[in-house]
């Protein structure tokens, strides 16, 4: 059974920092791909970062500059580092990873900016 555990969202004024991450358990493969979609009530879950095993990265126009997607492959763990952070990047933050042909998604984590 593969599983997702997510943390590090939270509260955060305006400006501020968070650091989200995502470990994947349970397969004895490594995912092929992990990424952090966000999404906020009434809309649909949008991509945030995307990042490939072998290094490739996508960022949204909307935090390109301020976020920062990375993994241990070691430990089959991604990150998000959230940098200059703005009220509209409020939102419930899903990990995806995919194994083989299968879409893995964690449960979220709030995070919310204060302004």
């Amino acid at each position: 059974q593969v599983q997702l555990m997510e943390s590090g969202g939270g509260l955060v004024q305006a400006g501020g920092s968070l650091r989200l991450s995502c470990a994947a358990s349970g397969s004895i493969f490594s995912p092929n791909a992990m990424g952090w979609y966000r999404q906020t009530p009434g809309k649909q879950r949008e991509s945030v970062a995307r990042s490939s095993s072998s290094g490739f990265t996508n960022y949204a126009d909307s935090v390109k500059g301020r976020f920062t997607i990375s993994r241990d492959n070691a430990k089959n763990t991604v990150y998000l580092q959230m940098n200059s952070l703005k009220p509209e990047d409020t939102a419930v933050y899903y990990c995806r990873a995919i194994i083989g042909e299968a879409i893995y998604w964690g449960q979220g984590t709030q995070v919310t900016v204060s302004s």
